[in-house]
């Protein structure tokens, strides 16, 4: 593991960037700044300097304060059509001259660390579709269906403000359907499914390349060179659990252990396990969540049997594999044809 990482305490997200439209979004709504800021260790007057920087954990506790007083069940997808382009620089710029859909989401994927330091945006193509995962960042825990919600919403409003069209994502959700689903069909559409393997917005390749109008090739140049000189003053471009998942993700197929882990990432399995629990989790989790998410690619995207997930996997009894992916999916592989992504029969 690169020492390169961010945690869930590392100050780097400028206030004055993501943070702000969310408390923005609750002065809109009457909401003290004082309340909303209570326990971030943060003042709004900090805040309008431009030079105020906080953690992951402090924009957790932001959202988590802004979702109590607010209490509405809009909240996160107001704050996702408000989220992209942005005001935020040059990541902003890249976004918004982007040439097309696929061009911005495959910066939002490179430069997650500016533009979505909470959630991991993952990229997957098959033959006829794009599919889009997240992945948590910094341990959201609770907050987790708020950013899926607020993320989601995000890249709908710019595809949509950008191409000057509806596209006809479909959006599956590994939680059961919320009470406040009007919101998802609102903001997202109606082609939802919930109680899924897996949380992943889909879209058919062909609304891909379609030129956007604001589309500049020198300018997004321009932007992109900011951004590499941004993340290398910083010296990281994931996460801890982005890292963890990388390397888990490249030996899964041989035997993992705290220890062996450790070992590899150049530390102790104490202060491994230590920083873990910073982040609300633990190794056999991220191991699990590890394999859950590789076993549900191979099946969905690529289209791999039982056996060849199994081996990729590194499970040599198929027993053993099938009841393992119970355990991560709360289903058994053969369910799955009853849960196809999008296209796919």
């Amino acid at each position: 593991m690169s020492a390169a990482v961010y945690e869930c305490d590392s100050r780097f997200i400028a206030a004055h960037h993501l943070p702000a439209v969310l408390i923005d979004l609750a002065r809109s709504r009457g909401i003290d700044t004082h309340h909303l800021l209570r326990g971030c260790e943060l003042f709004y007057d900090d805040i309008v300097t431009g030079r105020a920087q906080i953690s992951p954990g402090q924009f957790l506790r932001l959202i988590a304060n802004a979702q109590k007083l607010l209490n509405a069940a809009d909240t996160s997808f107001l704050f996702g059509q408000r989220l992209w382009p942005g005001h935020y620089g040059a990541a902003s710029h890249l976004l918004e001259q982007a040439d097309n859909l696929l061009q911005a989401l495959e910066d939002l994927v490179t430069y997650r660390t500016l533009l979505s330091p909470l959630l991991t945006p993952v990229l997957h193509l098959d033959d006829h579709h794009l599919h889009l995962y997240w992945r948590d960042s910094c341990g959201a825990a609770e907050r987790l269906p708020f950013l899926l919600e607020t993320s989601m919403t995000a890249v709908v409003a710019l595809a949509r403000r950008q191409q000057n069209e509806r596209l006809p994502w479909r959006f599956q959700f590994a939680y059961a359907e919320p009470n406040h689903v009007e919101q998802y069909w609102v903001h997202l559409g109606d082609t939802l499914s919930f109680e899924q393997p897996s949380t992943v917005m889909s879209l058919p390749r062909e609304y891909l390349l379609r030129p956007w109008p604001n589309g500049g090739a020198t300018g997004a140049r321009v932007a992109r060179q900011a951004c590499i000189e941004q993340l290398q003053r910083w010296g990281w471009q994931h996460s801890l659990l982005d890292e963890l998942h990388a390397h888990l993700s490249a030996h899964i197929s041989q035997p993992l252990s705290l220890e062996r882990v450790a070992s590899a990432f150049a530390t102790s399995p104490a202060t491994l396990k230590r920083k873990l629990g910073k982040h609300g989790t633990h190794f056999q989790e991220q191991l699990d969540l590890t394999r859950r998410d590789l076993a549900l690619y191979l099946y969905q995207v690529k289209g791999y049997t039982n056996d060849e997930v199994a081996q990729r996997l590194g499970f040599s009894d198929i027993t053993n594999f099938r009841r393992s992916f119970k355990r991560w999916t709360g289903r058994v592989p053969s369910d799955l044809a009853a849960f196809a992504l999008y296209g796919k029969a």
